[in-house]
């Protein structure tokens, strides 16, 4: 997929969730309600999103039959429309506000109907559900509509549709049309249910302002194969695009007499933090939690600036600070504290009064002795998993406490670890005190969760931003100033235009950055502008007003929070107004569904907020991406040094295995080139046919086969059956280059546990794209742009970016493709010996600059015999290196032969 070349382009990625709907049956209606068609239709314009789902069954059975309407959506957006069309008539949603709504609520309850439709939350998303019954040959139309507001997360904007039809679908379709009038810059797919053939119903067109990606599979190209019925389309479809950026970050976009102004600037430098961590050490946090907080810490530290001091508190009935005041993050600092985080213990009591007013003090004793660097930003981020139980407990009383010491001076941002903290209060805690509140679901990437915090708040830009706009020009402006900038982050301003529309809409931006005050300046010419928008095929008219309604909402909503009683009224009586002009399903509205008579007549949707009563007992999954792998008849793998050999068709599990080896040719005459049949099934058929070993003759020796195994792994050689050569490794301390070439721009390192004779984690680095990979036992961890994502091994996915393909199969074999590059592969056994794997493609294409461990031996390599005939010793000659190589013997686990010797010419490294 190309990029489009752009004069200023920023790393911007704006964050899209939106799920497809899920139409799900019970088990005995499966075969009478048939899903004949499912469309999405999303229009993503100037960052609002307009989100269509239309889902048409049929009864076919000769009985009355329920059929339910299900889908997931984001947490942020909101639902505008819900409507059945049953014979002809259409029953619609209405939306009202919830007081209203209640006594219909409380009788439906009360006559045993189901209500409260929009029910769970998760991390993203909230699941929407409506059922009716359906006559026999009777047809239902369902259709749902929502909207969102794109915000910038760690410069990442993202469309995720969730596709789970469970069934064959006659017309399936999703419709993604973007403008950004800013212009794309980059635009990338990613499935977790991909496969060859379902790729070939993927296209994608983009020019300049627009993108266009249609996915519309066959129903053959559904089937997961001739034999079966069921269908492959089962999971997550997701759309990731960048946009084009001035220097000054400023975009004001004009449609219909409303304007919406967008502001990140490119360029800025970073500006210095003074952080203090206050981490929770209570009895609570034992097990799990402590040991991801400390790995998480960890890794936080490692990215603090040696311009930023730092502190860290634990807490638990007591606070213990690390030091008595901050400290620099030299190196020597850094080291220190990463010791002693990763020695916190858990027990006690919680007494986040004490810790939280600790931390103040801190910053308030380096202010007062002139510690704090012009220009630095002090920043305090408390982790917790509980209510407060010692010191002050009264949530309210501690937070007049922390808000009458921080004064307005600090920044505080609150994490509430799982479900049993009282996010409600933390919320408060943190809008009170101009930060935000998150919360960090209990999962195996919790550890990642809070990385990922850390990195939206590590680089402040600018602080104290202020919006200006002439008075004449511009009215109902929503928020105009803000505390801090952070870099990844945007900030969005909306409002209307007054009366007759100005020529030009003129702006400014205020902000400190560093010790100097600095002035953004920009104008818009409203004529143009307005002609922008006036596309039907990419828009939906009068967006831009339904835009500034839906922020004017959300911030309305976070002011309630903080705000007074008297106050508290009349932000909710505005929320309320705009929620019903607008048809918008707000936590002040509902919606009621109808029905036809002789139905349950009241099921009523109502929108969740994050609150820790509602979510004790629902399961807090996180996305899960899968992955489907392709490869090329001929191309050639390299299989790593751990666990057992992928016999990858079957994937048995072997005996223990006793040593780690590395595998090259026997024979000073001999080329091992292996053939690789097509991956497009999710294992390819590997090494099953040893009649498919490509033997030639050549000298010197110029490439390894391309297999780095377990010496469970035997490839039988014609007449050299018994000559086999392995590595031994012997390093057991730190991190070890297996790869490195430079003019590939890629480099694995991999971290190896002698006494396990395993890799405990592969890490798998490349220049361009900038991507990290890291593999462990865990999980797969992808880095890009300081983002990191986690996807469990043994799921399917497919993920197509500039100049990168990533695949992973069912058999966990993950595949990372660049064109005309070698391809890298990870694999994970988790059976006896289990550990993680590197394979290789196209070892061909390496360089002569290749290096490392392993990439040592695809330069020269050499053999040299020993002038006795055969007393079992060699001489293996690598880049002028000579190593000698013994013929002894070592146990064989591949299947059909555990536990027997065979011979091996064995190198030590």
């Amino acid at each position: 997929m190309k990029t489009p070349a752009s004069a200023h382009t920023c790393g911007i990625v704006l964050v899209l969730l939106s799920l497809l709907a899920v139409l799900q049956t019970t088990s005995a209606q499966k075969n009478d309600i048939d899903i004949y068609s499912l469309t999405v239709d999303s229009k993503v314009s100037s960052r609002f999103a307009h989100t269509v789902v239309t889902s048409r069954v049929v009864n076919r059975g000769d009985t009355m039959q329920e059929a339910v309407f299900q889908m997931e959506l984001p947490k942020k957006a909101f639902i505008t429309n819900f409507s059945m069309i049953i014979d002809g008539v259409t029953y619609p949603g209405n939306i009202k506000e919830k007081d209203a709504a209640q006594e219909q609520y409380s009788a439906a309850v009360a006559r045993g109907e189901s209500a409260g439709l929009v029910r769970a939350t998760g991390r993203k998303m909230e699941q929407f559900q409506v059922s009716v019954s359906v006559a026999p040959a009777a047809k239902v139309t369902f259709e749902l509509v929502y909207e969102e507001l794109l915000k910038r997360h760690l410069g990442v904007y993202e469309l995720l549709l969730k596709v789970r039809p469970q069934q064959l679908v006659k017309h399936l379709q999703m419709d993604i049309h973007i403008f950004e009038p800013q212009g794309i810059s980059f635009l990338e797919t990613e499935s977790t249910f991909m496969t060859s053939a379902l790729a070939n119903a993927l296209t994608t067109s983009q020019n300049q302002t627009k993108a266009h990606i249609r996915f519309k599979p066959t129903v053959s190209q559904q089937q997961k194969s001739t034999e079966q019925q069921d269908t492959i389309v089962d999971g997550s479809f997701i759309v990731r695009y960048d946009v084009n950026r001035t220097l000054s970050g400023n975009s004001i976009q004009i449609e219909n007499g409303y304007f919406v102004h967008y502001f990140a600037p490119v360029g800025l430098p970073t500006m210095p933090k003074n952080v203090i961590f206050v981490i929770d050490k209570s009895g609570s946090m034992m097990g799990k939690k402590i040991q991801q907080t400390r790995e998480a810490l960890i890794k936080i530290l490692d990215d603090l600036s040696p311009k930023d001091q730092f502190n860290l508190i634990s807490f638990s009935g007591t606070a213990t600070q690390w030091k008595p005041s901050l400290v620099q993050a030299s190196a020597d600092n850094v080291k220190a504290a990463r010791d002693y985080a990763a020695n916190i213990p858990a027990q006690g009591g919680t007494n986040i009064n004490d810790a939280v007013l600790t931390a103040i003090q801190l910053l308030e004793k380096a202010n007062q002795e002139e510690l704090l660097p012009a220009g630095s930003i002090p920043l305090i981020i408390l982790l917790t998993d509980g209510d407060p139980t010692m010191g002050v407990t009264d949530p309210a009383k501690i937070q007049k406490n922390v808000q009458d010491a921080i004064g307005g001076q600090y920044s505080l941002f609150c994490l509430g670890f799982g479900f049993d903290v009282s996010y409600a209060f933390l919320e408060k805690l943190a809008l009170d005190n101009g930060g935000l509140a998150r919360r960090i679901y209990e999962d195996s990437d919790s550890a990642l969760q809070l990385q990922d915090f850390y990195q939206e708040v590590a680089n402040p830009l600018m602080t104290a931003v202020t919006f200006e706009y002439p008075s004449n020009s511009v009215e109902e402006v929503t928020q105009d100033n803000f505390r801090l900038l952070f870099k990844g982050s945007e900030m969005v301003v909306a409002g209307k235009l007054r009366g007759q529309s100005p020529d030009v809409l003129s702006a400014k931006v205020h902000g400190q950055q560093s010790t100097q005050n600095i002035t953004f300046q920009t104008e818009s010419r409203v004529a143009e502008q307005e002609e922008e928008f006036r596309s039907p095929k990419y828009i939906f008219h009068g967006f831009m007003e339904r835009l500034w309604a839906y922020l004017t909402i959300q911030q309305l909503l976070e002011q309630m929070v903080s705000a007074s009683e008297t106050d508290k009224q009349v932000l909710k009586t505005q929320a309320l107004g705009l929620s019903l002009n607008y048809s918008f399903v707000t936590p002040l509205t509902s919606m009621v569904v109808t029905k036809p008579e002789g139905q349950e007549q009241s099921q009523v949707a109502e929108k969740p907020v994050e609150n820790e009563n509602s979510h004790r007992n629902v399961h807090a999954g996180h996305a899960v991406f899968r992955l489907h792998s392709l490869g090329h008849r001929g191309s050639r793998l390299l299989a790593g040094a751990s666990g057992m050999p992928p016999r990858l068709p079957k994937l048995r599990q072997p005996g223990p295995v006793a040593h780690r080896h590395f595998y090259v040719p026997p024979h000073d005459a001999l080329d091992l080139s292996l053939p690789v049949p097509a991956l497009a099934d999710p294992v390819g058929d590997l090494y099953d046919d040893v009649s498919d070993l490509n033997i030639k003759e050549t000298h010197p020796i110029d490439r390894l086969p391309d297999l780095i195994q377990a010496p469970t792994v035997i490839l039988p050689l014609p007449g050299q059956s018994t000559d086999q050569l392995c590595v031994d490794i012997k390093h057991t301390q730190g991190p070890m280059s297996l790869f490195s070439d430079p003019d590939q721009g890629i480099e694995v390192t991999g971290q190896y546990e002698k006494n396990k004779a395993q890799f405990s984690w592969i890490q798998v680095t490349f220049r361009k794209p900038q991507l990290q990979v890291h593999a462990s036992p865990e999980h797969v961890v992808v880095t890009q742009d300081r983002r990191n994502t986690a996807y469990k091994w043994k799921e399917t996915l497919f993920f197509m970016g500039p100049g990168l393909l990533m695949t992973m199969n069912e058999g966990g074999l993950l595949l990372l493709r660049r064109p005309d590059r070698v391809t890298i592969g990870l694999l994970y056994w988790d059976g006896p010996g289990q550990g993680v794997r590197l394979l290789l493609q196209d070892t061909d294409r390496f360089s002569s600059h290749v290096n490392g461990t392993f990439g040592q031996f695809y330069q020269g390599v050499l053999w040299v015999p020993s002038e006795a005939a055969d007393d079992g010793k060699r001489t293996l000659t690598v880049q002028g290196h000579n190593h000698p190589a013994t013929r002894e013997p070592k146990l064989n686990y591949q299947e059909g032969a555990p536990g027997t010797e065979f011979s091996c010419w064995t190198v030590t490294l």
